[in-house]
């Protein structure tokens, strides 16, 4: 079943829903939104204030997931995102909202993929669906190889597992 809705004050977007489970919103068209990175929550969400001064948007990295803020790993990612993005010009590619109303976006920095980069530098996990290894999985080998991040720690747990087993932290 596909639905077109306003969602947040955004036309054009399809609430895509499989029978008995849960409805996603998807873009007509893929969306690209540059402005200011205002505040960074954790590794994988961050807010943006767009050019031309609307509301700021609150923005979860696709293909990312990085640790929990009460999980080991959880506070040197926050301040990682912070360092490189905090303040900084993005251009966020969307093409859907979550089922918590974040933009889903990947999001640039100059010519680099920040998801791209936390995924290099050991702070996030490259986000795995079903059999797929994710679209940073060649990033995620080469932390893993090299010991950074939270492959530094011997059994580093996936949020995901993490969550599962703890909740979130908020």
């Amino acid at each position: 079943m596909v639905k077109f809705f306003a969602r947040r004050g955004v036309v054009g977007f399809a609430a895509v829903c499989l029978a008995g489970s849960a409805c996603w919103a998807v873009a007509a068209q893929p969306k690209q939104l540059v402005g200011v990175v205002t505040h960074v929550t954790d590794g994988d969400t961050l807010w943006v204030l767009p050019a031309g001064g609307a509301e700021p948007v609150k923005v979860r990295f696709a293909g990312i997931d990085a640790p929990e803020i009460c999980q080991t790993g959880g506070a040197t990612s926050l301040a990682a995102l912070k360092a490189k993005a905090l303040r900084q010009t993005v251009r966020l590619d969307t093409s859907r909202y979550d089922d918590y109303g974040r933009m889903l976006a990947r999001v640039q920095l100059g010519s680099d993929d920040l998801g791209a980069w936390m995924v290099q530098q050991g702070q996030a996990w490259s986000y795995r669906y079903r059999n797929s290894p994710g679209p940073y999985a060649a990033e995620e080998r080469g932390a893993r190889a090299a010991g950074r991040g939270v492959w530094a720690v011997p059994g580093a747990v996936e949020p995901r597992a993490f969550r599962k087993q703890h909740g979130s932290c908020h």
